[in-house]
């Protein structure tokens, strides 16, 4: 089995070809991807050229939005962010944006024809569980929340939601409408804001969800919620804000619905305390976010200039739990890595890659535009130029269009071609998908000809496959005599051969801010 790669997809821009969008534009101004775009032929070409594995459908979820529908009248605009509105303000777990479906009335029938195209391409659907918050105007006949709740009083077991008795909300003064929404006794934020005063930086559009310390009527409902998904052949759920939610909820839920579906049915945690990942590990998640560690330190080293050392000190750090982890260097909440904010090119960021990729077996994610290089500098609406690319507004992504219309630059083709190299070797190759992994900078800390600072090595081994992975985190080409220590073949349960030996460094020559693969043969 080939190592996984995960392809995070906003259905609402990926299709979207229209490249004549405006700032804060509507859906009939700037248009908007279908379910539809994403076509057997789209899905095939993300498997055979970038060896995707699972597609993470981020936004497919009905949620608060400034459209109406047939049935689906709009949100009230002062709890929308934007014209679109978040994906992670869900206003019914179980239903569909409208706005995806060519015909709205037949989303749910459309959204089942992509999972099953997804499915006839060998691919495995991931899509958002958001149960931390739902939208302020949450509303759903097969979910019901909050409609038996005794909003007198701030919590109890029975309520779905977390109230401030005696308390109206009051919007943030800067939200278009605030002072015709009316909301008596206010619900508690999204984001553990507990006062009736949410600022703009609060989660203003959303409300917290009361999930006590034991098994309640709620745990019940949000079981519900995954079950109905997975009942039409979702295989995964990405947990927004796990760490905002018991992990005495997740280890119920997700063991009663591994029972149910299988074992194969995947979880995957949004948790950036690096405190509580093995908490949230035993709790049954498949794999965490390792935003706090790896990426962190990857950012640092190339944005801050901090030491490539630090690569060692994260994956010590984590010890057991690396394999659990999910590396990444993109993702909607992060800026794009060659954004002004970040590195300003994607060429820049090869190093990183190779690291992210290649250094351990963990599964890598990708968001989509990052394999030509997407920058994230437009200024779309709500979301300003932030090196993002908005969640909020509707859009069209400029690499993800060229590549769709077949008007990529050149450098965009470029960068494409390194990700499927890169990615095509991380899937083929035992020892990156599955092998034995060796930091070698120990054994070259000192050496002359390897600046432990701004270079990063390592071995990855598994039977028959032994690579030497070199990463350059520095303005200036390198030319590397990386030493192998002995124990690197102990380690392994190899032997040394003439060319492949502790005596003798391996010379390798990297250019500035990529990486390098060396293939060894072996004598075991």
């Amino acid at each position: 089995m080939g190592k996984r790669i995960i392809y995070q997809m906003l259905p609402r821009y990926f299709g979207n070809i229209s490249a004549a969008c405006i700032r804060g534009g509507t859906l009939e101004e700037n248009g908007c991807g279908k379910f539809s775009d994403i076509t057997s032929e789209v899905l095939c070409r993300l498997r055979d050229d970038l060896k995707i594995t699972d597609i993470w459908y981020t936004g497919v979820l009905d949620h608060a939005t400034t459209v109406s529908f047939e049935g689906k009248p709009s949100s009230s605009f002062a709890v929308v962010k934007g014209l679109a509105g978040s994906p992670y303000a869900i206003r019914d777990y179980s239903d569909i944006a409208p706005y995806l479906a060519d015909n709205p009335h037949d989303r749910m029938t459309e959204f089942e024809q992509l999972i099953k195209r997804t499915h006839d391409a060998g691919l495995r659907v991931i899509m958002d569980f958001v149960p931390n918050h739902v939208a302020r105007e949450y509303r759903s006949s097969a979910i019901p929340l909050g409609e038996n709740d005794d909003s007198s009083v701030a919590c109890r077991e029975e309520n779905d939601f977390l109230y401030i008795p005696g308390e109206c909300l009051h919007l943030p003064c800067g939200i278009p409408g605030h002072e015709d929404y009316h909301e008596c006794p206010a619900k508690v934020t999204g984001n553990d804001c507990y006062s009736a005063y949410p600022s703009e930086n609060d989660w203003y559009d959303t409300v917290k969800l009361n999930y006590c310390s034991s098994h309640t009527g709620t745990w019940d409902k949000m079981a519900e919620t995954v079950r109905f998904w997975a009942l039409k052949g979702v295989d995964g759920f990405r947990c927004d804000m796990a760490e905002m939610v018991p992990a005495a909820f997740f280890s119920w839920m997700i063991r009663r619905v591994k029972e149910e579906f299988g074992g194969n049915v995947c979880f995957i945690a949004e948790v950036y305390d690096m405190s509580r990942y093995r908490e949230y590990s035993e709790a049954g998640f498949d794999l965490l976010y390792d935003k706090s560690g790896l990426y962190d330190t990857l950012r640092h080293i190339t944005v801050s200039g901090g030491p490539a050392t630090g690569i060692t000190r994260n994956w010590q750090a984590l010890g057991d739990l690396q394999p659990a982890m999910l590396n990444f260097l993109e993702n909607h909440d992060e800026q794009r890595i060659a954004s002004d904010f970040f590195c300003g090119s994607a060429r820049k960021a090869f190093a990183a890659l190779h690291v992210s990729l290649l250094f351990n077996d963990a599964p890598f994610m990708i968001y989509s535009g990052q394999e030509y290089g997407e920058r994230g500098m437009d200024s779309e609406g709500f979301s300003g130029v932030d090196g993002r690319t908005t969640i909020y507004d509707f859009w069209s992504v400029g690499t993800l269009r060229r590549a769709l219309t077949g008007q990529l630059s050149e450098n965009e083709k470029y960068i494409y071609s390194r990700y499927c190299h890169l990615l095509s070797a991380a899937s083929g190759s035992p020892a990156f998908s599955e092998g034995k992994v060796f930091d070698l900078c120990y054994a070259n800390m000192q050496n002359p000809d390897f600046n432990p600072d701004r270079h990063f090595a390592f071995l990855r081994y598994a039977p028959g496959d032994l690579r030497l992975v070199a990463a350059n985190f520095s303005d200036c080409p390198a030319r590397l005599r990386i030493r192998i220590p002995r124990h690197a073949f102990e380690y392994f349960g190899i032997g040394e051969t003439p060319g492949f030996n502790h005596e003798n460094p391996v010379d390798m020559e990297v250019v500035a801010w990529d990486g390098a693969i060396a293939v060894f043969s072996t004598c075991v």
